[in-house]
């Protein structure tokens, strides 16, 4: 299943290793346009942190539709898009997560672990991803909007 509708990704990754050599390549394929940021791009420090707080603020600010951010195991990059104010990103490990989060989180940053994400499942969680729209159902959209709440309450 391939994703036909362009969007503007901001990707980042603190090293080159694992699905980080792969995935803007499998991005681009896609006919995806790329943000790259920490150790996907010359002229950033290749850190989980700052690079994935960099793609997540390009969703915030409006210069990316989505991020995906990819760290190690993964933790990190999404607890770091996490702390930007209007994101909801979402470690996924598989296509089922990945649904999940589009369809009941309305996510807007795919977190990746560069361990253990394999290229072949690289495809499928990318594929579910751009596949899956956001619930429209009540329920779902409230708990999202609560979110926004949670943010405007801690003072994020």
């Amino acid at each position: 299943m391939r994703h036909t509708r362009r969007v503007r990704i901001a990707v980042a990754a603190d090293e080159l290793t694992g699905i980080a050599v792969i995935l803007p390549v499998e991005l681009g394929e896609r006919g995806h346009e790329l943000l790259l940021h920490g150790a996907l791009t010359d002229g950033e420090q290749p850190d989980w942190a700052l690079s994935s707080a960099a793609a997540a603020r390009e969703v915030v600010g409006g210069a990316a539709d989505q991020a995906i951010v990819c760290c190690w195991t993964g933790t990190g990059a999404a607890i770091a898009a996490n702390k930007i104010p209007g994101v909801r990103a979402a470690l996924c490990h598989d296509a089922v997560a990945a649904a999940g989060a589009r369809r009941w989180n309305d996510a807007n940053v795919l977190a990746l672990s560069l361990r253990s994400t394999a290229d072949a499942e690289l495809a499928e969680i990318l594929d579910a991803w751009f596949s899956t729209p956001p619930s429209d159902k009540q329920a779902d959209l409230e708990s999202i909007a609560h979110l926004g709440t949670l943010e405007a309450r801690e003072g994020l």
